[in-house]
């Protein structure tokens, strides 16, 4: 019996590793943020996968925080001038949203298939 608990078994584990979401082996990306068509080991198709902007979304407000908080912080402290604050902040910006975005895609794209999400659907209710 496979130990669920093992790295890399769970969804969670999958998903970060940006591998496939069934087999675990296969590859999840092509490029940066690019999903391969299908899983190269157990032919998983990869169409039922939308993250959409989720992963951005959690970008922007995790990254945010932590960039203005650390602004705030240096602003009240230090008072550097404004070229320095683009200084600083410039290169964490591009660390704290390019770093974490890939593994949130592929985090978000292994959970949806863990838990068979789809597209919500209206059904017609009979009485037209």
């Amino acid at each position: 019996m496979i130990d669920q608990a093992s790295s890399g078994n769970l969804p969670i584990g999958r998903g970060l590793r940006g591998r496939c979401p069934r087999c675990g082996e296969g590859h999840l990306f092509q490029g940066f943020l690019t999903l391969r068509p299908a899983c190269e080991r157990c032919g998983l198709d990869y169409s039922f996968a939308d993250a959409g902007d989720g992963p951005a979304v959690f970008v922007i407000l995790i990254g945010g925080g932590i960039v203005v908080f650390a602004a705030l912080i240096t602003e009240v402290l230090f008072q550097p001038p404004y070229w320095l604050h683009a200084l600083l902040w410039f290169p964490l910006i591009l660390i704290v949203t390019l770093a974490p975005l890939r593994l949130l895609k592929g985090l978000l794209i292994a959970l949806q298939y863990h838990h068979k999400a789809a597209e919500g659907r209206l059904e017609p209710r009979g009485d037209a």
